[in-house]
């Protein structure tokens, strides 16, 4: 590739837009950073420690992101209400831009990254879903991982979730005016996949050789 690749993704949770950012990364061999993970990182660290989650999201590293925890609901929704604080958003501004930097480039996935951290991406896409296909695919995956919930619950935590991402006054929810919309709500992964490396090959980035 001749240009520098930085691929954002935005979308609401369950949307499908981790699993295709890992996918995408993977294919172009670029870095990836799941921003949620900063966010989940910082909720959870300050529930814990009794630090202020502006502390620290200043003083968050790398290694932060490691701990399997910050994947539960709990650390979600820690993350959801943190993200809501402009000076939690400030303090991580300098970690996402540093590693959308990279060369040849990288993939982030998020809420803002189109729209605030990654604003002039020649790539960006906005994944979502219906709220019925998100919900449901949170289920399967909290009864995989041996998490006794109802359907109706998920359905609710869900709505409440996207209701603070998107009426939050710093950094929205919302697409980026010139961000591609990738419906997944009648689609697998594979498919997702498949309609979003279409995309940016017309954009003029072609896909690595064998």
């Amino acid at each position: 590739m001749s240009r520098r690749l930085v691929i954002a993704i935005d979308g609401p949770s369950a949307s499908g837009k981790g699993t295709l950012a890992k996918r995408l990364a993977a294919h172009f061999g670029l870095p990836h950073l799941d921003t949620g993970l900063l966010y989940r990182a910082v909720g959870w660290i300050s529930a814990r420690t009794g630090r202020s989650p502006a502390e620290v999201a200043a003083g968050l590293t790398a290694s932060d992101l490691d701990d399997p925890v910050l994947r539960g609901d709990e650390a979600g929704q820690a993350g959801s209400k943190v993200a809501a604080i402009p000076d939690v958003r400030v303090n991580l501004l300098k970690f996402q831009k540093e590693f959308s930097s990279q060369a040849p480039g990288a993939v982030l996935d998020g809420r803002d990254i189109g729209t605030v951290i990654c604003p002039d991406a020649p790539v960006k896409l906005f994944v979502t879903a219906s709220a019925e296909s998100r919900a449901e695919r949170r289920f399967q995956e909290l009864r995989r991982r041996g998490v006794d919930t109802i359907r109706t619950r998920v359905l609710a935590e869900m709505a409440e979730r996207d209701r603070r991402d998107s009426e939050r006054a710093a950094a929205p929810l919302k697409a980026a005016p010139d961000a591609w919309l990738l419906d997944t709500s009648d689609m697998d992964a594979d498919a997702a996949f498949a309609a979003a490396l279409a995309f940016i090959e017309r954009k003029g980035f072609r896909s690595p050789g064998p």
